[in-house]
């Protein structure tokens, strides 16, 4: 499967983005999503996930307050809706997709996306 990210960019503190995962390839219900993201000189971090329906959702602790991952298989689209961003939201934001896994762990995902760049300013 190929996944493509957009939706980036430079956003203000306190304001909402909306980034987007489009896939190809293979038959999009047949896979999990997560989403990751990555800082400059930190470790790539989970943000959170959906199942192949759509209908179970998880997020990091810290996030869920704020970010909302959903998606549509006709589309063969998720989203990953920031809320409230933060300057410590900055950061390289990756999609990933798995036939078998809903996990933390980006070692478990076999598919990921180029990623897109989000920049907060304060």
């Amino acid at each position: 499967v190929q996944l493509v990210e957009s939706g980036g960019g430079l956003v203000q503190a306190g304001n909402s983005l909306r980034l987007s995962c489009e896939a190809s390839g293979r038959t999009f219900s047949d896979l999990n999503v997560a989403w990751f993201r990555q800082a400059p000189g930190k470790e790539r971090e989970f943000v959170g996930a959906i199942t192949k329906s759509g209908g179970s959702t998880y997020y990091a602790d810290s996030l869920k307050e704020r970010f909302t991952i959903s998606r549509d298989n006709a589309l063969k689209t998720a989203w990953l809706q920031m809320m409230r961003v933060k300057p410590e939201d900055t950061g390289v934001y990756y999609c990933a997709a798995d036939a078998t896994s809903i996990s933390p762990s980006p070692a478990d995902f076999g598919s990921w996306g180029q990623g897109t760049q989000v920049t907060v300013s304060s």
